[in-house]
């Protein structure tokens, strides 16, 4: 099969179904696995958002939105050129990757597959359908992350529960959406701000200090740990404003962002967090 990844979840989970040789093009995002940055890139940012620190991407992406302005260009002739089998898109949110709808319509008569989980399990459902359009057969992947999703539950239940809040934005302070809520009740985490199954919203900093964290985790969207540290340190009166005893900050490009296989690392991450409190 030739296939184009316009998601950076999906380019990793093609890698992990040992798929990496099939695909054709992938978004300028895709760096993971580390051979994925070798091929072809058919995306660009429409903005120049590398210097600019959280509260700046907030306002620039706000008025990309008011604008009606996408966040991301795409090069569908390139994408026809390529002659692809399959593409995959995603419908969670338009501002993290490129949208399905706005290429569905230049490549027309292309199979598009459109991922759009909310929950962990609609993560690996995902992978399993994305192994079905590929004829490649998920299960050996699925057991191992299944049972390394069960070895962490069964140890947090060994543990007392942490009270924590996990934040996805820091300013505006955006909680934890989407699948990150399942991954923090499983590692013993309850954090009262969560947004199970639904899209983060922005919030007031006073807010993350009344939920009263013990502990509280910071994965900036897109920001890889040096940048995310960056931006910790930013708003770090706020921070200890919260009262939390234990601040810590992880890389969440890297392991929360993406609903791919690395979720299951960031499981781990939080477990180990929550060991440590």
């Amino acid at each position: 099969m030739r296939i184009v990844s316009l998601l950076p979840s999906a380019t990793e989970s093609l890698f992990a179904l040992g798929l990496g040789n099939s695909l054709v093009a992938v978004t300028h995002e895709c760096d993971y696995p580390s051979e994925a940055r070798a091929l072809p890139a058919v995306t660009r940012s429409t903005l120049r958002l590398e210097e600019e620190d959280s509260f700046g991407i907030e306002n620039a992406v706000t008025a990309a939105a008011l604008r009606g302005s996408s966040l991301y260009h795409v090069d569908t002739n390139a994408i026809r050129e390529l002659e692809p089998d399959l593409v995959v898109a995603q419908d969670v949110c338009r501002v993290c990757a490129v949208s399905a709808d706005q290429v569905v319509e230049d490549l027309a008569g292309t199979r598009i597959i459109r991922q759009h989980p909310h929950s962990l399990e609609d993560v690996l459902a995902d992978i399993e359908e994305l192994a079905a359009a590929c004829s490649v057969d998920p299960g050996s992947l699925i057991r191992s992350l299944r049972e390394r999703i069960a070895r962490v539950a069964e140890a947090a239940a060994k543990r007392p529960r942490v009270r924590g809040v996990f934040l996805e934005w820091l300013n505006p302070p955006y909680p934890a959406g989407h699948w990150t809520p399942d991954l923090l009740a499983l590692a013993g985490i309850d954090d009262p701000l969560a947004r199970s199954g639904r899209p983060s919203v922005a919030m007031h900093w006073d807010d993350v200090a009344e939920a009263r964290p013990d502990l509280l985790l910071l994965a900036p969207c897109g920001f890889d740990k040096q940048r995310a540290d960056r931006e910790a340190a930013a708003v770090a009166p706020l921070i200890e404003a919260t009262g939390a005893g234990r601040v810590i900050v992880f890389d969440g490009s890297a392991y929360f962002n993406r609903p791919g296989p690395r979720l299951i690392d960031s499981l781990e991450l939080l477990a180990g967090a929550a060991a440590q409190s």
